[in-house]
């Protein structure tokens, strides 16, 4: 599952890039909505961000990059609560399902304040996909897990999103706990950029979400070095 940021470097090539993941063979998309205080993201992601808002991009440009993309591959929109606030909860559920999104993942609202979102975004026929960390205690694990909709978001480790050289070792043990509290898929996210750690991953969980490398070579090369990633990371796990 890739990530890629909304409207980065540009909307017609943050929407050529996420038609070019799915193409390459993303069986899902997780796609960015800029934010000036992204806390869960780190260097990559948070520039993109800083240099989408600098151009403009708003919220319903996003929505509209969702909405092409959505066509080839469901789409999981990554948005910060604020954002979501600003709009008004179902307001921006509401455009957020007219877009085709399939889900919501809003990484900065705690699980104990999401009852009313999630209930809106279940009206609108939206997943409202909780994360779980490694530091997620054993309580908030089994009540997240309750009420997960669509996946769990798995933070493989603690911190921000980035490149690592490394998986966690006590990553094994972090996705046995989101299994046995839960009965949805479990996708792991937050520092896996090769196809060795995809493919390691991929063993340990159903789904594999990578970002920092994604959103660099969106700034890099555009949607044909996307389509290069998702095809070299695809391969390693066939």
């Amino acid at each position: 599952m890739p990530y890629l940021m909304g409207g980065y470097p540009d909307l017609e090539t943050s929407r050529l890039a996420c038609e070019a993941a799915a193409d390459a063979g993303a069986s899902m998309l997780e796609l960015g909505v800029p934010f000036s205080d992204p806390l869960a993201d780190g260097p990559a992601i948070h520039a993109a961000a800083t240099e989408a808002l600098s151009a403009g991009v708003t919220p319903d440009d996003v929505l509209g990059v969702c909405e092409a993309a959505s066509a080839r591959v469901p789409v999981v929109l990554m948005v910060y609560a604020n954002v979501v606030l600003q709009a008004g909860l179902e307001t921006y559920v509401r455009r957020a399902s007219g877009a085709g999104a399939a889900g919501l993942i809003v990484p900065d609202l705690p699980h104990d304040e999401a009852a009313e979102l999630r209930g809106i975004c279940d009206a609108h026929g939206l997943a409202l996909v909780p994360l779980a960390a490694p530091t997620t205690t054993p309580e908030r694990m089994a009540a997240i897990g309750a009420d997960a909709r669509g996946f769990v978001y798995a933070v493989a480790l603690s911190g921000i999103t980035g490149e690592r050289d490394e998986l966690a070792p006590e990553l094994p043990a972090m996705v046995e706990r989101v299994r046995a509290a839960s009965e949805v898929p479990v996708a792991v996210g937050f520092g896996i950029s090769t196809p060795a750690q995809a493919d390691a991953v991929a063993d340990l969980a159903d789904g594999v979400i990578v970002g920092s490398r994604m959103v660099r070579a969106a700034g890099e090369g555009g949607a044909p070095a996307v389509a290069a990633v998702v095809e070299e990371l695809a391969a390693a796990l066939r």
